[in-house]
């Protein structure tokens, strides 16, 4: 039986829409900081390899830092207005942002107002990212049962690391072939155009439509729901579950993760691929689009495994072999002597990687449906600005006093706080279990 055969036609409709959509979000997000060493050469000021490091940094984080703010905004929109209009949102604005930078002036051309522009644009293409990625998320969760919600919220991961793939695959033919890099970021605008009229067939989720029909006729804090036999326990369960700090602490611990990994295993060593190989730009989008790859295929086998298997089995397996990779790191990179094996070494760390997934749909199960959205968001972005900025600027500087050593001062603390959040989790799983058993025996 395949991952997807129970689903029916609007289910799959739906799927295919939001994929469709994340791929595009993540190839335009992506495609800029990918691209920073020509970009920013383009939009801001010559410097000096230490500076071009920051700048490479800065790139990555001016498209978080500011994230919080649209978590509030789109947090709002989507426990308010609805899942649907916050995704249909989100890609206009991701189609909005390409269209400005296809079209900006250069630093040569404008001076530090085209490095203020690109800035601007970069926070939007960062906060309209969140809202996409987190909207599928929550709608898939909502509109799929368990076990196929669980392969159908990784399959918008797999949009996601495709995104990336197709970005990294066009940097390289920009910077190889000195293609106009305008006509790409045209080509995403336009793509996002169309994603956008397409994601108006999309029907909002039926969990956030009965709520919001329990919420007028009495007040969604005075709801007081039976048992809903078609629906389930779970649904019921969560409508009445007050707002648990401890389940928002954990699924925080938990999504620190993926900042570390994505930073550590793309970026930080670029410097050496340049000072210890020599390699060239081309050289290193080359080296980091079969690093993505390696990402995409990690990404698949989890997607068919976490229906077969528990998510937060299969996490907490992998999280205690992640915290080893991170104990023995600074030992494997002491013999690094080719590009081969420092490649095997940043394979590691993306196959061992800590993020939230498989488990996504778990989380989303334990926050109440009256503020999913804005816990999420707000969890979600708080997370990757926080760090983005301490993993990208704090290894520069950890690095360089402490070697390869300085990695544990990051990356040991968030595996053992992602081990305590997966912990918490697990035994909510089982308090939903005992409910479901005990409904059973009632009925």
């Amino acid at each position: 039986m395949g991952l997807f055969s129970s689903l029916n036609r609007e289910q799959k409709q739906s799927l295919g829409l939001l994929q469709v959509g994340t791929f595009l979000e993540y190839f335009d997000l992506m495609l800029y900081v990918h691209m920073a060493v020509l970009l920013n050469e383009i939009f801001f000021p010559k410097t000096d390899p230490h500076t071009a490091s920051l700048l490479t940094a800065f790139a990555l984080c001016s498209s978080l830092a500011f994230r919080p703010i649209g978590a509030l905004i789109f947090g709002w929109i989507g426990d308010h207005i609805g899942r649907k209009t916050t995704i249909i949102i989100t890609t206009a604005m991701m189609a909005v942002s390409c269209l400005v930078m296809a079209n900006l002036p250069t630093y040569a051309q404008i001076g530090i107002t085209a490095s203020w522009v690109v800035t601007i644009c970069r926070i939007l293409q960062g906060m309209s990212s969140m809202g996409e990625v987190v909207g599928a998320h929550i709608y898939l969760t909502e509109s799929i049962q368990r076990p196929a919600r669980f392969p159908a919220v990784l399959s918008v991961n797999v949009a996601d690391e495709v995104g990336t793939l197709a970005a990294l695959g066009v940097a390289f033919l920009v910077i190889s072939f000195n293609m106009n890099w305008r006509l790409v970021f045209w080509a995403g605008a336009i793509i996002s155009i169309v994603s956008v009229f397409a994601r108006t067939r999309l029907r909002e989720t039926p969990v956030f439509l009965e709520m919001k029909r329990k919420e007028l006729r009495k007040g969604i804090e005075d709801l007081n729901l039976e048992f809903d036999p078609i629906r389930g326990p779970e649904v019921n369960a969560t409508w009445k579950e007050r707002l648990n700090y401890k389940t928002l602490m954990s699924y925080f611990f938990i999504t620190c993760g993926t900042p570390f990994t994505m930073y550590l295993g793309f970026f930080h060593f670029i410097p050496v691929l340049k000072e210890s190989f020599d390699y060239s730009t081309e050289d290193i989008i080359a080296h980091n689009f079969f690093l993505a790859s390696v990402s995409l295929i990690v990404c698949i086998v989890l997607m068919y495994l976490s229906y077969w298997i528990h998510p937060l089995k299969i996490q907490k397996i992998r999280t205690r072999l992640t915290l080893l990779v991170i104990i023995l790191l600074p030992f494997l990179m002491m013999p690094v002597t080719s590009p081969v094996q420092l490649f095997l070494i940043q394979a590691l760390i993306f196959i061992f990687a800590l993020e939230a997934s498989p488990s996504t749909p778990i989380f989303f199960d334990h926050f109440p449906v009256y503020c999913r959205f804005r816990c999420a968001t707000l969890l979600f972005s708080i997370a990757r600005a926080i760090m983005y900025i301490i993993t990208s600027f704090g290894l520069i500087y950890l690095v360089s006093y402490l070697g390869s050593f300085g990695i544990w001062i990051i990356g040991l603390p968030i595996a053992i706080a992602s081990l305590y959040g997966i912990s918490h989790f697990e035994g909510l799983e089982r308090e939903l279990e005992l409910l479901h058993k005990r409904i059973r025996g009632d009925a």
